[in-house]
């Protein structure tokens, strides 16, 4: 729920279908992903897996389990492969997807910098490019799933290609931080919306009059039955507490918040 800097937009809050979803984030990330590249790249790391603002990183946290080598991990909005080129140095096989097509060529660019290389495919969480059970692990950090109207659709694609006893694990921005508004100082801690408002967060170009970012909410009651409804059982709820000492500043996300109010939520399934 972050209004992105780099042009002039008018918020709403109202029902788009998921083409509409998919035309607005796939070129609002082609426009957005050198800024977002050159501000958060260095904290993200070449070869670096964050879950979320917080900086709680998969070798501390451990979502995705103990023994990644040999595993094949498909990660999917995977922007520039971060993750991914984290999980390849650990000796998995991992695989970006992402809609964006600028994210992808940052990806690329990484590999040659780094030497670590991870295939990547252009494509939408809703129609994975991938035969059935292909994967031991599916997961997703802060990438396409709140981006996504038709969720159900998402998380059974997930299933599908996941092998049976295999995870699927994501990241969100936590349901109770769409109660507040997008402002990371004090200002920022009073609710001001009902948690069970589900209206998506609609981005319009002021130039044109184009939607040009969708952000949808679901309530923690939502993914549980979601997730269900895609036979998944849930075995880890994780909601990271702002470290002390971190005093980065990421959209509506600061210190000064983080002591009252989760920011990340990182749900963990089986098949």
């Amino acid at each position: 729920m972050e209004q992105q800097p780099h042009r002039p937009v008018r918020v709403e809050r109202r029902p788009v279908s998921e083409q509409e979803s998919r035309r607005a984030n796939g070129p609002d990330w082609d426009n957005y992903a050198d800024e977002y590249q050159a501000t958060h790249g260095e904290y993200l790391g070449d070869v670096g897996f964050l879950w979320g603002p917080e900086g709680w990183t998969e070798e501390q946290l451990r979502i995705l389990g103990p023994d990644l080598a040999g595993k094949d991990v498909l990660e999917v909005g995977s922007g520039a492969g971060q993750c991914s080129r984290w999980l390849a140095s650990q000796g998995a096989r991992a695989i970006g997807l992402d809609l964006s097509h600028r994210q992808l060529q940052h990806s690329r660019r990484i590999d040659d910098q780094t030497g670590i290389a991870v295939p990547v495919v252009q494509g939408t969480g809703t129609d994975l490019p991938f035969a059935d059970a292909s994967f031991d692990i599916v997961f997703s950090s802060f990438g396409a799933l709140q981006f996504v109207n038709d969720i159900e659709h998402a998380v059974a694609e997930a299933r599908r290609v996941l092998r049976p006893g295999g995870t699927f694990a994501f990241s969100i921005t936590h349901p109770t931080r769409w109660m507040f508004p997008d402002d990371p100082s004090e200002e920022g801690l009073t609710a001001s919306q009902s948690y069970w408002d589900r209206t998506p967060y609609v981005e319009v170009d002021d130039a044109t009059g184009v939607v040009s970012y969708v952000e949808h909410h679901r309530t923690l009651g939502d993914w549980v039955a979601i997730l269900a409804g895609a036979g998944m059982r849930i075995t880890r709820l994780e909601e990271p507490e702002w470290p002390e000492g971190h005093e980065r500043v990421w959209g509506g996300w600061s210190h000064i918040r983080g002591k009252y109010t989760p920011g990340t939520a990182i749900f963990v399934a089986t098949t």
